[in-house]
């Protein structure tokens, strides 16, 4: 394990010495911004505290890049894209800000969340709303959290494949490229027939010249099997007419010679330059519609956690003139990964899962915020090299739930390759959300899946990532350190080898969980090569099957089941893979006896009645709010939830 050296904190202050006396030349600038829609009041005209009333503004900004500037040069295939007179490459983005109509009674800061496949999902996790548009209603606030404390949001798009109701990057195509592009899919439906999408257009109709395999499981090998066959629709879908015999859950991969790729990897410029512009940094041809912004918060949602984990790692939380982006990052459900998007034919959306997109690209070394020697990949590296180099690195959470550790690889985040325990930087906090699923909302119940053996796991994390969100604003404004990490460590025995699981004996069930294994890949073949496997790592469990360690919800601290971030496909959809993101939940017996074969204590044994439960919901709530992962005008909500809880199961 090497922290960072000596020699690099020289070259940081070398680099800022370099800023100070020698010109820059403009690397990439927003050069016109245009208000397409405004709602004033939104909300409907609701007032949220001392903060008063918000409105909505949409509009898009134009940008402008250099593609032979330091930042241009790392965007790949932007030196073949066209450029005006002035040697620039122009593209755009739309934008949309959530603000105080009275900006100086907000709380100073941008909270920039970076969309999620267009959709927004910090209202969810934060405000407790079910929406995922854009906001606008009363009911769109929820709860109003956000509101309340004063946060100016921001969302501006990044991702180019998007409907074009949602908010997307423009990006002109590179008309000069074609080359090889696979595709996978996995339909989980009946069907002698489906219909597929094309990331990229074709471009040779000649159904000879593309290929189309079929597989059971991801490391199946491929097969033509008989009756598997393909015609195109168009130039951007296929029809795969499926073989008999093969289950619902089949992987099937096309590989065809497309067309027309974008610089995609402008997504983390137009990110940067759009909260630069906004919060007023210099450069740019037009002047910020914001006031009284001193501070930006980046929030990353799955998918955005994984752009955020890229975006710092490939160096653009330097904005070009060597000034932070964002002052503080939260990757939220994040694991190990980063994403499939400043590449040659990206593919934003996908990411690795067990079944589903095992090989895609965008999940190799580094995974963690410290530098360390891969072993397996022959490389030295971190997620924070480049913004060590000039000093530019944000203040970081990443927060990942159960479902992380299995379908992630979340072990990687904090343990080196080598199985040793990684010492994260004063910089970093790591926070493990004991026995959650991926995402689920305040309002989630648990409920059967007709893919899935068991039933789905209704924790939501909202709670402690609001406790969080108000601890990354203080850490960035007043540098108020945040509660130091919770994560499970080889150390304390609350990470262990996959083999050593301690699983208990629920009564109906045996259940043996799978692993989204990891393998170094050589990713210069379309068909990756696949190398040495990483260790397999996962939380360990309680005598109920609760996850050690990390910091625990109240409904998880105080059970009525069994919380898992795993769940399993079922019959006739690739049985015993895992299903997806969806966690599981094995309720405890409402009394003694009642589950034969269980060995975990039943509800009446535990809490007596619905009183004793809420009671030690109310406990384990008071400690986490002692310790800072929770606030003390949530209990109201927690207790909520809990007596609904109760009532659901008894």
């Amino acid at each position: 394990m090497k922290l960072m050296s000596f020699s690099r904190k020289w070259l940081g202050l070398l680099f800022k010495l370099i800023l100070v006396v020698s010109p820059l030349t403009v690397q990439a600038k927003v050069v016109n911004f245009t208000v397409t829609n405004k709602i004033s009041p939104v909300f409907g005209g609701e007032s949220f505290d001392q903060v008063g009333k918000y409105e909505r503004i949409d509009g898009f900004v134009e940008l402008a890049v250099d593609p032979n500037s330091d930042r241009g040069r790392k965007i790949i295939d932007l030196d073949q894209a066209q450029v005006g007179k002035d040697g620039l490459v122009y593209f755009s983005s739309k934008v949309s800000v959530l603000r105080p109509i009275d900006q100086e009674k907000g709380n100073g800061t941008i909270l920039y969340e970076v969309l999620n496949r267009g959709r927004n999902l910090s209202m969810g996790l934060l405000n407790l709303s079910t929406g995922v548009d854009l906001p606008e209603t009363l009911e769109d606030a929820g709860d109003g959290f956000l509101m309340k404390e004063g946060y100016t949001l921001v969302w501006s798009g990044w991702q180019t494949d998007l409907p074009s109701n949602k908010l997307g990057l423009n990006l002109d195509v590179i008309s000069s490229i074609t080359g090889l592009s696979r595709e996978e899919y996995v339909f989980d439906k009946e069907g002698k027939t489906s219909v597929a999408n094309l990331s990229y257009p074709a471009a040779d109709l000649d159904v000879s010249k593309a290929s189309l395999t079929v597989r059971q499981r991801a490391e199946d090998p491929r097969s033509t099997a008989p009756g598997l066959s393909f015609k195109y629709l168009s130039p951007t879908q296929i029809e795969i007419t499926r073989p008999a015999g093969l289950d619902n859950g089949a992987i099937y991969e096309f590989i065809y010679t497309a067309k027309e790729p974008v610089p995609a990897g402008l997504a983390f410029i137009s990110t940067a330059d759009v909260v630069s512009f906004l919060r007023g940094a210099k450069g740019h041809d037009v002047a910020s519609p914001l006031v009284n912004i001193h501070n930006t918060i980046a929030l990353g949602i799955s998918q955005s956690g994984r752009y955020l984990r890229d975006f710092i790692y490939q160096g653009f939380n330097d904005d070009g003139t060597g000034a932070k982006v964002f002052d503080g990052v939260m990757a939220h459900i994040a694991g190990s990964r980063k994403t499939y998007t400043n590449y040659r034919f990206a593919k934003a959306g996908r990411f690795s899962r067990q079944h589903e997109d095992h090989d895609v690209q965008g999940d190799q070394f580094p995974f963690g915020y410290t530098l360390v020697t891969d072993p397996l990949a022959g490389q030295t590296d971190s997620i924070l090299e480049q913004c060590l180099l000039n000093a530019t690195c944000p203040k970081i959470m990443q927060t990942d739930t159960s479902t992380e550790f299995w379908q992630a690889r979340s072990a990687l985040v904090s343990t080196a390759p080598d199985g040793s325990k990684m010492q994260e930087a004063e910089n970093v906090r790591l926070y493990f959300l004991t026995g959650a699923p991926h995402f689920s909302g305040w309002n989630a119940v648990s409920k059967n899946n007709k893919m899935c053996q068991f039933p789905t796991n209704p924790i939501s994390t909202s709670p402690v990532m609001r406790a969080l969100t108000l601890a990354m604003q203080q850490w960035t404004t007043e540098g108020l350190t945040p509660p130091d990490s919770r994560y499970p460590s080889i150390e304390d025995g609350s990470l262990v080898a996959l083999s050593d699981l301690r699983l208990p004996a629920t009564g109906n069930h045996a259940y043996l969980p799978n692993y989204n294994v990891l393998k170094v890949r050589n990713y210069s073949e379309l068909l990756p090569i696949a190398g040495q496997a990483y260790p397999v790592l996962v939380p360990q469990l309680d005598a109920d099957g609760i996850e050690l360690g990390g910091v625990k919800m109240p409904r998880v601290a105080a059970p009525l089941g069994t919380y898992w971030g795993w769940n399993l496909r079922d019959e006739q959809y690739a049985k015993g893979d895992l299903c997806g993101l969806l966690g599981s939940f094995i309720p405890f017996a409402s009394s003694k006896g009642a589950i034969e074969g269980d060995s975990r204590l039943s509800i009446v044994e535990r809490y007596g009645n619905e009183q004793g439960y809420v009671n030690e919901v109310e406990s384990q709530a008071k400690a986490l709010i002692a310790d800072g992962f929770m606030l003390p005008s949530d209990m109201d909500i927690v207790i909520k939830r809990a007596k609904e809880d109760f009532v659901s199961l008894n």
